[in-house]
């Protein structure tokens, strides 16, 4: 994974915040998220990891498809917390800001692009045990047409 330096902004705790989200990426996710969107398999808008500074190693990884308009804390996505089962599910943008420390911080990949709907990447990750982007991996969870 190659990560491009990402523009960054003081916490109030004293900690760097990196920008979690393009305004294009952002307006995109309100798209996907109001009502009349929901249940839509969207493609994941962004990828965001808490890389652990010591160890140079992504820790945990988020791909993210879609925020709540009226909540825009609340994201819905796919989630790795590092523990080998990865799910989809609701996630609060400030919980991931909270898991930031002296060895951890937030980090959004700026190479990726979601070329499969969501349910793709989470049966890929169900199968493997962790979120991969690489299209030769998720490619293999495609449904194939019936004849």
């Amino acid at each position: 994974m190659i990560i491009k330096p990402i523009s960054l902004a003081t916490t109030r705790k004293g900690f760097f915040q990196m920008k979690l989200f393009t305004q294009a990426q952002y307006d995109k996710m309100i798209e996907n998220g109001r009502p009349e969107n929901r249940d839509t398999d969207h493609y994941p808008v962004v990828k965001l990891f808490m890389l652990n500074m010591l160890s140079m190693q992504a820790q945990c990884v988020w791909l993210l498809t879609e925020l709540d308009p009226d909540y825009p804390d609340h994201a819905f996505g796919l989630c790795d917390l590092g523990f080998g089962t990865p799910e989809l599910g609701l996630i609060s943008i400030q919980e991931i800001l909270d898991a930031q420390g002296p060895i951890h911080v937030i980090g959004r990949d700026d190479t990726f692009k979601g070329n499969f709907p969501i349910s793709f990447y989470a049966a890929a990750a169900r199968h493997y045990g962790f979120i991969v982007d690489d299209d030769v991996d998720v490619v293999r969870f495609v449904p194939k047409p019936r004849p």
